[in-house]
């Protein structure tokens, strides 16, 4: 099958026009990545004025990562069926207008729900993109291509940081969500010229039933997750576990009785993608785990404002950057799976060593260990994009950029949920056997929902530097923990990657 209103698609060497076309297919995934990371700094600032609950913190974090992770096979089937590059322009559009929403949110409930808009926007913008380079590279050149846009989340990642430290040190932090703008006028302008359309003809009905059950699936699992990690009804979460599983169930039921299915099951028939998407939901599950952990620890433990740990973010971005653009090149000498392997082992190292930084307080040795896990994680995500997209008929090529994104996605969202929430009960626990006499009990209570709490406590109370300095031991240790554990199911990433994709040989 082929596809129709197709610009630059041809069988040989990509042209200057697919070259620019790539270049302007970076903004919107610079925009992604920047809108995430200027977030995590903007933690402690928001948490002081919002005051939300610790359940209600890791709903602002995470949220957005998981409706676009729901919401993303529908926005794949959307984009083959009505043009990756209209899909693209309609979702920035709309990213640029929820930011500002965000940006003014008066309380940590309207910022939840911007955000979960946010991430049903955003849900629009890597699986066009994805697909739409699919289409316009072939072979090492769309390796390369993949690598290029895996590399511009990664700038997107690294410079993020910076511009939110210079806004939350002269503005409020609602300025951080309005970065967006800019970028997305210029895609608005730039992309209608220079990017190609792309959509497959005689597409089938998008299901609406598959999407809704896909969330219904998602979302309860998380709500469980997050019940148990704030000390709630083990019932309850159990509950709403069973609720999400069974739906998902529902889901894959319904996938296999449709001929034009949201999530193509056949792809799963091939180990080697079912074993890639596994590799890359662990290795997101980590990198976006240890985000709002590692921002914390900078600004709340180490004492660093949020431009000075902004700052010291740039060379972890750099390293994912690095990482990314060198996986073209590494995959010419070996096979994917040692690459994965040798890079996952250098990137578990990479966590043991800010597990030891964290606990000699060693700000140099937590950006070393971050950039050695940055550099390591970055083929992963590279060679899964571009073997599961490779892997697809070009009719579904962004249903299945929706498929390797959703489990990015996921893994992303749910590293932040489990991981943070293993940081959250390992810091409860700590800190509710080194709390200070004399406090009273309802702060005692606020001071136990995160650092952040603690943190804006501390000032009000007289002998506050006694909760500070508890808190901060408190939330070292936890770090230090998940950071172990972490670096633990990295390693054994690295195992399943070498044992499951040894047979696997680079395309082109």
């Amino acid at each position: 099958m082929g596809t129709s209103d197709t610009t630059g698609l041809h069988a040989g060497r990509a042209t200057h026009r697919e070259w620019i076309g790539l270049a302007i297919i970076a903004l919107p995934c610079i925009l992604y990545a920047m809108d995430l990371t200027v977030l995590n700094l903007a933690v402690p600032s928001l948490s002081a004025d919002l005051k939300p609950t610790a359940a209600q913190l890791l709903w602002i974090v995470d949220i957005y990562g998981f409706l676009a992770a729901g919401s993303l096979l529908i926005m794949g089937a959307l984009g083959d069926r009505i043009g990756r590059r209209k899909l693209l322009l309609i979702g920035s559009t709309s990213f640029g207008l929820l930011s500002l929403v965000a940006a003014f949110a008066r309380s940590a409930e309207m910022l939840i729900l911007a955000r979960a808009l946010l991430g049903i926007a955003g849900a629009t913008l890597a699986p066009s993109t994805l697909s739409l380079i699919s289409n316009m590279f072939r072979d090492r050149q769309r390796t390369f291509a993949v690598s290029v846009w895996v590399a511009s989340f990664s700038f997107g990642g690294a410079i993020g940081p910076v511009v939110g430290g210079l806004l939350l040190s002269h503005f409020w932090w609602g300025a951080v969500f309005l970065v967006p703008l800019p970028i997305t006028a210029l895609l608005l302008i730039v992309g209608p010229v220079l990017l190609p359309e792309h959509r497959t003809p005689n597409a089938g009905r998008l299901d609406i039933l598959s999407a809704a059950l896909s969330l219904a699936a998602v979302l309860p699992i998380v709500f469980g997750i997050k019940l148990v990690a704030e000390g709630g009804s083990v019932v309850w979460a159990a509950s709403a576990v069973a609720l999400g599983l069974l739906f998902g169930v529902v889901f894959a039921r319904r996938q296999m009785s449709l001929p034009d299915p949201l999530l193509d099951l056949r792809l799963f028939k091939r180990p080697a993608v079912v074993a890639a998407l596994g590799i890359n939901v662990l290795d997101f599950f980590v990198g976006f785990g240890i985000l709002v952990l590692v921002a914390q620890y900078l600004q709340l433990v180490l004492g660093l404002t949020p431009l000075e740990a902004g700052l010291w973010s740039i060379p972890a971005g750099l390293g994912f950057i690095v990482g990314s653009l060198l996986t073209s090149a590494v995959l010419r000498l070996m096979r994917p799976a040692y690459v994965l392997g040798f890079g996952l082992t250098l990137a578990a190292g990479g966590l043991a060593l800010m597990a030891y930084a964290g606990e000699i307080h060693s700000l140099v040795l937590i950006v070393l260990g971050n950039v050695l896990f940055s550099i390591g994680s970055a083929p992963g995500i590279a060679i899964v994009a571009d073997l599961v997209v490779s892997a697809a008929p070009k009719e579904r090529s962004g249903a299945a950029s929706a498929l390797s994104e959703t489990a990015s996605e996921f893994g992303g969202a749910l590293g932040i949920a489990l991981l943070g929430s293993l940081a959250t009960l390992l810091y409860r626990s700590a800190l509710g056997v080194t709390m200070p006499a004399g406090i009273p009990a309802n702060t005692i209570e606020t001071a136990l929902r995160g650092i952040g709490a603690a943190s804006s406590l501390a000032p009000s109370l007289g002998d506050g530097s006694a909760l500070l300095l508890a808190a901060r031991s408190a939330y070292t240790s936890a770090a230090d923990i998940t950071f172990l554990t972490a670096a633990g199911i990295v390693l054994l990433t690295a195992i399943v990657a070498v044992t499951m994709l040894r047979g696997l040989k680079t395309q082109g």
